[in-house]
C-alpha cells in the first residue's frame, strides 16, 4: 500500500512509498481504511522534532475511513463501520481515567513506541501510535470511533483532533464566559476553533492575533470581531480593554514567547490558555511576584481538556445546528501524492486545514 515517510527527523519532504504495510493486527485490533486525513501542525513538529517521534515514521493522526476487519474481542465495530481516529484513547482503568480526566490517560502513548508499520527496509512508526498518512493502519480498537453517516470524512477528520483541542480549550479548559474578551494568538486550524468555541460561548469581543494577513481575514469570518498582527495586540488591549488586559487568551502557537506576550496580555485574575504543542526545552517563567500578585489562572489544555468522545459528539452537534463552520476550514485539497505541497501550505500560513483525500 502508499504511505508517506519521513526517514530521518528534520527532514523537510516526505517520500510517498508504496511498498509500506500496515502491521501488527490482532486480538483487540482493527484495520482501517483512511479516506480523509487532516494536516495538524503536530504532524511538522514531529517532523522537525519539536514533538518526539522514533523514526522513521508515518505521519498523521487526524483521520476517518472505514473498518476492514476487526480482531478477536473486538465489540461493538465491524467491516464497514465508519470512524475517526482518536489518538489519545482512553484505556478507562488507569489512575487518570478513574478520576474522569481520560483526556490525560497516557495508555495511547504506549502505542508511540511500537512500529505498525513495516517495509522491506525495515519497521516504520506512526505518528502518535497512528499514522494517517498511510491507506492502510492497523490500531488499537478503542482508537477507532464511529460517526453517524451524515457526517462527511473530511469533517470527521478534522473533529478527530483540531476543532475538539481548539473548541475544547475555549468551552471545558477556560470556560469562556459570556460577554467576556478574548484573545486568541495562532490562527491556524487549532486557533480558528478555539474562536469558533468562543463565540459559541457568547464571548463579545474575540481577536485574533495572527502574522498572516489571510489567516486574520479568514478568523474575521469564522466569529473574530477583530483581527490584527501580532505588532498591533498591545494597541488592541489599550483600545478594547482600556489597557487591563482580556479575561481569556488562548496561546495556539507553542513557544515561550507567545506564551509570554499571551500572559502579559491577560487582565489580572483572567484567564491565560496554554493550547500551543511546544518543545520539551522551550521554558515558559514568571516571577514569583507577579504569579502571586496578579493572580492570572494559567491553563494548559490538552485535546480540548475534557472526554474526547463526549468532545466529539458536541462538535458534531454545533456543526449540524450550524453553530460551527467546519467546512469552511478547509482550504485546501490534495491528494496523498502531492502531500509535500500540503506541508508547504501549512509553512506558509496560507492553509487553515489541508485535506489529504487517500
Amino acid at each position: 500500500m502508499r504511505a508517506a515517510v519521513q526517514h530521518e527527523t528534520g527532514q523537510e519532504k516526505l517520500e510517498v512509498l508504496d511498498d509500506v504495510e500496515a502491521v501488527g493486527f490482532g486480538p483487540g485490533k482493527v484495520r482501517m481504511r483512511v479516506r480523509a486525513t487532516g494536516l495538524c501542525h503536530s504532524d511538522l513538529s514531529a517532523m522537525s522534532g519539536v514533538l518526539p517521534q522514533p523514526a522513521p515514521f508515518v505521519p498523521g493522526h487526524e483521520g476517518a475511513g472505514e473498518i476492514l476487519e476487526v480482531g478477536d474481542g473486538v465489540t461493538g465495530l465491524g467491516p464497514g463501520d465508519r470512524v475517526l481516529m482518536c489518538w489519545l484513547p482512553a484505556c478507562g482503568s488507569c489512575p487518570s481515567c478513574k478520576r474522569g480526566q481520560t483526556h490525560l490517560c497516557l495508555a495511547g502513548f504506549m502505542n508511540a513506541g511500537t512500529p505498525n508499520f513495516a517495509r522491506p527496509g525495515g519497521e516504520v512508526f506512526g505518528f502518535a501510535g497512528t499514522g494517517t498518512f498511510a491507506e492502510e493502519v492497523v490500531v488499537a480498537a478503542h482508537c477507532a470511533v464511529p460517526i453517524p453517516d451524515d457526517v462527511p470524512y473530511e469533517i470527521a477528520a478534522l473533529i478527530g483532533c483540531g476543532v475538539t483541542t481548539g473548541l475544547g480549550a475555549a468551552l471545558n479548559t477556560a470556560k469562556v464566559e459570556a460577554a467576556s474578551s478574548v484573545a486568541v494568538i495562532g490562527c491556524g486550524g487549532v486557533g480558528i476553533s478555539v474562536i469558533q468555541g468562543a463565540r459559541a460561548c457568547g464571548a463579545a469581543q474575540i481577536i485574533a492575533v495572527d502574522p498572516v494577513a489571510g489567516r486574520r481575514e479568514a478568523a474575521l469570518r469564522f466569529g473574530a470581531t477583530e483581527a490584527v498582527a501580532p505588532g498591533e495586540l498591545a494597541d488592541a488591549k489599550q483600545r478594547i480593554t482600556a489597557g487591563e488586559g482580556f479575561d481569556y487568551v488562548f496561546e495556539v502557537v507553542g513557544k515561550s514567547a507567545t506564551a509570554r506576550t499571551a500572559y502579559e496580555t491577560t487582565r489580572r485574575g483572567g484567564t491565560l490558555c496554554v493550547v500551543g504543542a511546544g518543545a520539551l526545552d522551550d521554558t515558559f517563567q514568571v516571577n514569583m511576584f507577579e504569579l502571586f500578585f496578579d493572580e492570572k489562572r494559567i491553563l494548559p489544555s490538552l485535546y480540548g481538556g475534557a472526554d474526547v468522545l463526549r468532545s466529539y459528539e458536541r462538535a458534531i452537534a454545533l456543526w449540524r445546528a450550524g453553530r460551527i463552520d467546519l467546512e469552511g476550514m478547509i482550504t485546501h485539497r490534495v491528494p496523498l501524492a502531492e502531500i509535500n505541497d500540503a506541508l508547504d501550505q501549512m509553512r506558509s500560513g496560507t492553509a487553515l486545514r489541508t485535506c489529504i483525500e487517500i
